[in-house]
């Protein structure tokens, strides 16, 4: 009875933990998680190279096997002569490449340009109400763009700059939001102390900004080059808006221009698709291990 009783009062008996695990054990534990990931990695990336593999295979098939039904993935010979073709045919693709390069490389020097001087304001300027004005610059993200189409067309066109590169180029020195953002996330990561010894040996802003902040802050500038000249190389909404005339146009303005009114030469189209996309992965592959320590420390380390 007595034993009962104070078994009772202990309450439910406990499980007690089963013996550690070996090194063995562990190994083989971590071993099973780390190839579980790599399948998962595999079997995603498959599914994203699909749609590029589909491009590669197509912009080297006959014009019969492009029109093939059912599609056949794989073509029975390889037609490289798409690229010249479609690259040299009735649409001056050089000059597409050239009207990209000038409109990608003024963007960028805006973006840079008008970016950086808030951002380091923002994160080592201290001035009323810099906070709500911080917040009112995240405000402007959530703006759609498309809002902000026949507003600014109405403007340009007043201005008389339809049909010219000034409304593509001239709003990039007026800052963007996110990236005045990710540089001010990524100056506050930077020691204060520097700044402080700079500022005491009488180095001005401007001198501190370009001589200690700039060169410690080459990750964040290198992945926001990189979202510019990605979105200024891709853009077609506002360039189709804005450039008329053939010798003006774009190459994403081109790609759209593949479309015939009877027939399409789809292989044409993918060869200069990939031809048009070819910059992007070099630059990408490039600058890869910088651009993703840039986006790493600007989305973690910000206060």
């Amino acid at each position: 009875m007595l034993v009962e009783t104070a078994t009772h009062d202990r309450g439910p008996a406990r499980t007690r933990p089963g013996p550690p695990l070996t090194s063995e054990q562990a190994e083989r534990i971590r071993r099973i998680r780390r190839s579980g990931a790599y399948v998962l990695l595999i079997v995603s990336s498959a599914v994203f190279l699909l749609p590029f593999l589909w491009m590669l295979t197509t912009s080297l098939k006959s014009d019969a096997e492009n029109l093939a039904f059912p599609p056949q993935w794989f073509p029975d010979s390889f037609h490289f002569d798409n690229y010249v073709k479609g690259w040299t045919g009735s649409l001056p693709f050089d000059r597409f490449l050239l009207n990209t390069i000038v409109i990608t490389a003024l963007s960028m020097a805006g973006n840079l340009i008008s970016c950086v001087l808030p951002a380091y304001a923002f994160a080592r300027m201290r001035a009323r109400a810099a906070g709500f004005m911080f917040a009112a610059l995240l405000a402007t993200m959530m703006i759609p763009r498309e809002i902000t189409l026949v507003p600014k067309f109405i403007m340009f066109s007043e201005l008389g700059w339809v049909d010219t590169y000034l409304p593509l180029v001239v709003p990039e020195f007026f800052g963007v939001a996110l990236y005045i953002f990710l540089l001010r996330q990524f100056f506050t990561t930077i020691p204060q102390e520097l700044i402080d010894a700079a500022r005491i040996d009488g180095a001005s802003e401007l001198r501190i900004l370009w001589s200690i902040m700039l060169p410690l802050a080459r990750p964040a500038i290198a992945a926001i080059c990189l979202f510019s000249f990605v979105g200024n190389w891709n853009q077609y909404l506002e360039n189709s808006i804005y450039l008329r005339s053939m010798e003006k146009i774009t190459l994403a303005q081109g790609l759209g221009m593949f479309n015939g009114q009877y027939v399409t030469q789809y292989n044409q189209m993918m060869a200069v698709a990939l031809l048009s996309m070819l910059p992007i992965l070099v630059v990408f592959f490039l600058a890869q291990k910088t651009f993703i320590r840039g986006v790493t420390l600007t989305g973690i380390a910000g206060r």
